[in-house]
This record gives structure tokens, sequence and C-alpha cells, in this order.
């Protein structure tokens, strides 16, 4: 396929293309996602999210800025609201993300919710990987901003920045919420207004509770004013080291693992239901198929596709006189 090859060699025009393929859910989208499936996995995926207003565009515009100092390529999704007019994103985050609007070596693309309450679009998970296979080194996806659903966005990311800001009353509602537990990282952006140092003591009080074992990963709560860029480097050393620190202890890798368990399982349970999964499972056909997906060599909608198809054959030949 002409446009794998394109893409696969950083075309921009072909990765825009493949993107509206998968977003239009053309009959296309299937055969794309397999022939870049193996490609995948070396980007490093950063997810930015809480509540509205609290600058996560902004704070994503500046850790563009300082990826690219680096020399990395980074691509952008930004999951805006739906437009009830063209059904479309409405394009507000990419309007305050000015400084990577020009770079080539910045992609940002914009998904519409199309009425998902994740926070997300349905599609995320599959522009991330399209992202991935065209050779961006860091992938950052920011969420709408939909509250206690955002967790979901611990699929797509392996570190998950969550950001509020002191004075509107969203702090004590996140923590009840229990939006902190997805943290890896909190900060607490506008911290030049009146009330900040307070937050960042209420949020490492609160963290400091439900602190677990001593080996495990401690969110650090960082200040940031993303308009004047302050604080933003530390707040990509951070995900760097919580980076270093899933790789040295084991965790990056059962991430992966339980994630891509996880959509192959939903997958199957899709297309033919709970009975498909167990017999997977019990006929032993679902260890090979996961083990094809962990090493790459397929899809997972692959993997699913063909243990639905074994489980249907089978279940037509019992149903034969």
């Amino acid at each position: 396929m002409d446009l794998v090859d394109r893409l696969l060699d950083g075309d921009r025009r072909a990765l825009a293309r493949a993107i509206t393929l998968t977003e239009n859910e053309d009959p296309l989208a299937g055969d794309l996602a397999a022939a870049v499936f193996p490609h995948t996995g070396r980007a490093r995926t950063l997810g930015v999210t809480g509540p509205p207003g609290v600058g996560k565009s902004t704070v994503v515009d500046g850790l563009v800025h300082l990826e690219r100092a680096t020399g990395r390529r980074v691509g952008v999704v930004a999951v805006d609201p739906t437009s009830p007019f063209s059904g479309g994103a409405i394009l507000g985050d990419r309007i305050r993300m000015r400084r990577g609007a020009s770079d080539p070596g910045v992609f940002i693309r914009s998904l519409a919710t199309r009425g998902h309450l994740g926070g997300l679009s349905w599609h995320t998970g599959s522009v991330v990987r399209l992202l991935d296979a065209a050779g961006f080194d860091t992938i950052l996806i920011e969420t709408v901003g939909a509250g206690q659903a955002e967790v979901e966005i611990m699929r797509y990311a392996v570190t998950t920045i969550v950001i509020l800001v002191p004075g509107l009353g969203d702090e004590v509602q996140a923590i009840k919420a229990g939006i902190l537990e997805i943290a890896d990282i909190l900060v607490v952006n506008k911290a030049d207004r009146e009330g900040a140092d307070g937050l960042v003591r209420e949020l490492e009080a609160t963290l400091e509770l439900g602190a677990g074992s001593a080996a495990s990963w401690k969110p650090p709560v960082l200040k940031t004013v993303a308009t004047a860029d302050r604080g933003l480097d530390a707040v990509l050393a951070a995900a760097h080291d919580h980076y270093l620190y899933l790789e040295s202890s084991g965790s990056l890798q059962a991430r992966l693992e339980r994630e891509l368990n996880a959509e192959v399982r939903g997958l199957v349970r899709d297309l033919a239901g709970r009975a498909a999964l167990d017999w997977a499972r019990s006929a032993g056909a679902w260890d090979s198929a996961l083990s094809e997906v962990l090493a790459r060599r397929t899809d997972p909608r692959s993997a699913a596709a063909g243990l639905v198809t074994r489980f249907l054959g089978r279940v037509q030949r019992k149903s034969r006189p």
C-alpha cells in the first residue's frame, strides 16, 4: 500500500490522510492499522489531562517547544469538543499551540470526541499508533477535560500529567473524584496566583495518605506558569524520570502487555460475545494469539478477527447434523 510506505517515510500528507481514513472508519482503515502495527512501540507517550480551564493546551505548547529544542519530533493529539454543526473538532486547542504550528518537526491533529464521554475520541489509540509509525519520538495526548472519566487516558499514555489550578474549586472535586489516582505527575499551573502554595501542600498531603510501598513511584507536585514557560522544564524532566522508572522496574513492559491484552479481549467480546473469549482461553488459542500481538507480528484487530473466525468455524461444525 503506497499510503503506508509514504507514512513510514514520514510523509505528513500521507499521515494526515491515514488519520482521516481512521476517523471516518473507512474500509481501508483496518488494513492500514494492520500494516503499521509492526512499526509501532517506539514513541514515548505523555497524557495531559485535568479540568477545563487549567491551561492544558498552553502546557502542551511549552512541552512541545522544549522537546523540539532537543531535536525530538513531536506529535500532538488534541481531543476537542465536537462541533454541533460539522461534527468535527472545534479546534480551540490548536489556536493556543502557536509555536508548533509552523514547525516541520511537529504534527498537531485535533480529534472530535463525537459524543464519547471519556474525554477522548474513540480513535485516539489508532491515531497515536499512526504517529508512532510515522517516526515521531514523543506523542502528547491532551484530553477535552471531562472530569473523572478521563482515567481512560491511562490506556494510551505511558506517563499521565494531571493539571490543576488554584482558586477554581476544582482541586477538592478532583481529589474526591479520584483523578489523582491516575497522576504520574501533578502540575499546579498558574502558580503565580494566590493559593498555589496551599494547593501544593494539599495535594502532597493527599498523596502521603495514599502512599504505597517504598519502591513505588511517588508523583511529584510541580508548580508552573505555562504562559511564561516557567517550571515546564521540571515537568519534562519528571516525565523522563518516570519513564526510566517504569523501564528499570519492568512496569513498562507489564503495562504494554496488560493494555494489549485488554484491547484484544475487548475486540473478541465485541465481535462474538463472551463465549468466543471463553473458547479461546480453554482451547489454548488465546496465549498464542496474544504472543503474536506482543511480538508485533500481527495487530490486535487481526488477532481478534482470527480468534473469532476459528470460534465461529467450530460452532458451525458442531451444529451440522
